[in-house]
């Protein structure tokens, strides 16, 4: 992917997260009335029910493998096949376990931090961050890269950590926008520092394999706040992406 000369800015409003519990009829109105609109709450939070970690991550695996061994038997397929019956428990597993850990708070990353002892005051740029999430409107994936930048207030962190905060809100069933703004807000509060900058290029699944089913484009979102407002801290920035390796 080649990052485009004009990014998409995005401002979430940040806001609780709605407790309310619905019923399956509700839920399936809602479906109804939604189609293929693809609304978004415009909550920083992702869209959670209360008692979401009522149960614990085996109890879900046995609940959404009963699931999805009846979707599979309603699309007609012969769950006592050979290759078909470990699905139900393959899917659950990889839900719950893998391509949506990032639900559970219990697997946000711990940060520490360090001083600044070598007084570095120029942008800290990490690019090419690998971004494996799903689009929350099809539970189809979102491939990507991320490239995320800050200006230190004093405290730095590990190189690492920066990867496993993008890994963790990727995690989930997302829209990029919400995930750009995520991982902005946890940036600033880890390091106390306004001066963050977030930028996403990613690849949907939703648009390749489905619908225009458009292979030759793709998604970019931008979080740019503190120093990075400047024009010239952005275009420096910008440039760093820009380098050829």
């Amino acid at each position: 992917m080649k990052l485009r000369e004009t990014l998409l800015s995005t401002a979430v409003n940040a806001k609780g997260v709605n407790g309310s519990e619905n019923k399956p009829d509700e839920l399936l109105r809602k479906v109804e009335l939604n189609g293929d609109d693809h609304e978004m709450s415009g909550k920083l939070e992702t869209p959670m029910k209360e008692g979401a970690f009522a149960i614990n991550d085996e109890t879900k695996i046995e609940q959404i493998e009963q699931r999805f061994a009846e979707i599979m038997d309603i699309l007609g397929l012969d769950l006592t096949d050979d290759s078909l019956k470990g699905t139900p428990h393959r899917v659950a597993k990889m839900f719950v376990s893998e391509v949506f850990q990032g639900l559970n708070p219990e697997n946000k990353p711990q940060v520490r931090l360090f001083e600044n002892k070598y007084r570095y005051g120029q942008m800290l740029v990490e690019k090419d961050i690998t971004v494996h999430s799903y689009c929350e409107h099809h539970f189809v994936p979102i491939i990507g890269k991320a490239h995320v930048a800050y200006i230190s207030s004093g405290k730095v962190i590990g190189l690492s950590k920066i990867n496993r905060i993008v890994r963790y809100f990727s995690k989930r069933p997302q829209v990029q926008e919400r995930l750009t703004e995520q991982i902005a807000h946890e940036l600033k509060n880890v390091l106390k520092t306004e001066n963050v900058a977030v930028i996403i290029e990613a690849d949907h699944m939703c648009v390749l394999t489905r619908g225009i089913e458009d292979s030759g484009s793709s998604t970019i979102t931008a979080h740019y706040s503190g120093k990075f407002e400047d024009q010239d801290y952005r275009n420096e920035l910008l440039n760093h992406v820009r380098a050829i390796k």
